[in-house]
């Protein structure tokens, strides 16, 4: 079983917490194809500052009365509508290859084909998110690892993707040093908190974010313990095989660490079975003995093995534009549904 890192875990243990559009070099759009228009969720509900001025009056004026001297004094301007704060969903797993960066664009996608404007957040050093969306090495003048050490605005790292209104945030290998780089800082564990929270301010609603899904690395480092103090939730992706869950109950455990210090918002959006293969009996033990444990936080939509999922990376597509009618596509496509209606409940009993 996987453990914590230490520095991570002095982090957990001790740290409480404190109280403009995309770069140059777009790729070329590609249109998304209709069959992926789902129902469009609900925006979350905000409250809006609301100025109403006075009704002026429609009776005449008497006629002895003389008019009244215009005012000198300016009137009131109307407060300004607060930004909408984006919905931040972490994909986290401290195993690799789970599919925790074929959920991130996948989903990303699925949410931008029904309306949403949507950023992925790539986290992982190795930039596995970045070049299955296309953005080359050369694209990434600007990563998330200079945003986490502060010489770089998120929105200064922002690239447009193939698909229209899915944006990301590239990461390159530099990414791997950033825990020694502010192993003394205290402000280490809320770097992409504070990245997060000036996103949508000071720019066009228009180019606001309704969902940020970030990437991260396949460990429990300060770079993980980043995303999960500046999330709103966790989706865990797990592979169904024996090993996966092994790892699964010290993410549960780091989870409620992060939320007892870090972020008291904090809770697991779901559980999304992966790499699901029917002819492997074991598979499907998987699937019965995590559905007997985490109950209704697992996800109804399984997410099969396909070739084609596998092969639309290497062509810096989603599966959901390499091939839309591969049972890889359609899995993804439900799952993205599920967790829109899912959004829908939260909101509903907050």
């Amino acid at each position: 079983m996987n453990t914590i890192d230490s520095d991570a875990e002095r982090l957990l243990d001790t740290e409480t917490s404190p109280d403009s559009g995309p770069a140059a070099s777009p790729a070329t759009p590609i249109p998304l194809p209709t069959a992926l228009a789902l129902p469009a969720p609900q925006r979350p509900v905000v409250a809006e500052v609301a100025v109403s001025a006075a009704s002026p009056s429609h009776e005449p004026a008497a006629a002895s009365s003389p008019a009244p001297a215009p005012s000198s004094t300016p009137a009131p301007s109307a407060a300004p509508t607060p930004s909408v704060p984006p919905r931040v969903l972490v994909l986290a797993n401290q195993k690799g290859g789970v599919g925790k960066t074929t959920t991130a664009i996948n989903l990303g996608t699925a949410l931008a084909a029904i309306g949403e404007r949507v950023l992925i957040v790539d986290l992982d050093p190795q930039g596995n998110a970045s070049t299955g969306l296309g953005i080359g090495y050369k694209d990434r003048a600007r990563s998330t690892y200079d945003v986490l050490i502060g010489t770089a605005a998120l929105r200064e790292a922002i690239r447009e993707t193939a698909v229209p209104r899915l944006h990301i945030a590239p990461s390159t290998i530099d990414l791997s040093g950033f825990e020694l780089e502010v192993a003394n800082e205290r402000d280490r564990a809320f770097r992409l908190r504070s990245a997060l929270a000036a996103l949508n301010g000071a720019v066009d609603p228009a180019h606001h974010y309704g969902y940020v899904l970030v990437d991260c690395p396949p460990s429990l480092n300060v770079v993980t313990v980043n995303a999960m103090a500046a999330a709103d939730a966790i989706l865990v992706p797990l592979q169904c095989e024996f090993f996966a869950l092994e790892g699964l109950s010290q993410l549960l455990k780091t989870v409620e660490q992060v939320k007892t210090t870090l972020n008291p918002g904090l809770s697991i959006h779901g559980v999304v079975l992966t790499m699901y293969d029917r002819r492997n009996k074991l598979a499907g033990q998987v699937v019965t003995d995590v559905r007997s444990f985490m109950g209704d936080k697992v996800y109804q939509t399984i997410i099969p093995r396909n070739v084609r999922v596998s092969e639309a990376p290497s062509y810096g597509k989603p599966v959901l534009l390499y091939d839309l009618k591969c049972v890889g596509s359609q899995a993804y496509l439900k799952l993205a549904s599920e967790i829109i209606q899912r959004e829908k409940q939260l909101r509903a009993a907050a």
